[in-house]
């Protein structure tokens, strides 16, 4: 009887080099959204994280006066039971009232094609969250329906550039950029994505909202998107 062979697994982050030769790396952040309500004054929450020097963006939420989310990142996903853990677990914020219909965890990916994939998996989200020119911030949750994973190589190609167009053509333009990662077995809710839209004002990151609704993947082949937690950045820290 033969061996039974087994498939090699890699799951590395892919990318190209400059001549073009396949480049990969284990590395990739994490970022975690929690949302908190019963927060009447965000100055003691601000000041509680510059003295734990968290690495973070805490936002105001503006569907509720009183709330409230904190963005974490880190390459450790221990990061967040360990220091992040601890620290919500103490005043101010535990005296806050925890949103868990809001809680977002995802991962960094790459595509491919990227040339940098330090700078695209772990520099360029974290630059993007904490940029003070971009405080303005939709974060929301999608899974994808069955029939997009049936579609082929080819045709999900297609469709994921006419997507990634719009984005593109708003960042070009400086009226807002992305943050993607995946969140597959990472999400209550068993999504699959995470979208971050940051900008310098609030309107043209909904027009982006809008404008992807009429692309074939959010119109044809997506199951469900949302909740969308808006808030505007009052304290950011890149950590570094």
């Amino acid at each position: 009887m033969s061996e039974e062979t087994m498939e090699a697994v890699d799951i590395s982050e892919k990318g190209r080099g400059a001549a073009g030769e396949v480049i990969s790396t284990d590395r990739r952040l994490f970022i975690q959204l929690l949302a908190y309500g019963d927060s009447k004054d965000s100055a003691p929450l601000i000041e509680a994280l510059k003295q734990a020097a968290v690495a973070g963006v805490l936002y105001e939420d503006i569907n509720d006066p009183q709330g409230v989310a904190l963005l974490t990142f880190s390459e450790d996903p221990d990061y967040f039971l360990t220091r992040v853990r601890r620290f919500l677990n103490q005043p101010p914020f535990s005296n806050l009232t925890p949103k868990p219909e809001y809680t977002m965890l995802g991962r960094t990916y790459a595509l491919g094609y990227e040339l940098d994939l330090e700078h695209a998996l772990i520099n360029r989200p974290r630059q993007r969250v904490t940029n003070p020119e971009w405080p303005w911030a939709i974060w929301y949750p999608l899974r994808r329906a069955g029939t997009f994973e049936q579609l082929s190589a080819q045709e999900q190609r297609v469709i994921l550039m006419e997507h990634g167009g719009v984005g593109r053509s708003f960042g070009q333009a400086g009226l807002g950029t992305d943050i993607r990662l995946a969140c597959h077995g990472l999400d209550k809710n068993d999504n699959d994505f995470v979208i971050g839209l940051v900008g310098p004002q609030l309107y043209p990151l909904s027009s982006i909202v809008q404008r992807m609704r009429k692309t074939k993947q959010t119109s044809l082949h997506l199951e469900s998107l949302g909740p969308f937690f808006v808030g505007k950045a009052v304290w950011q820290h890149s950590g570094d």
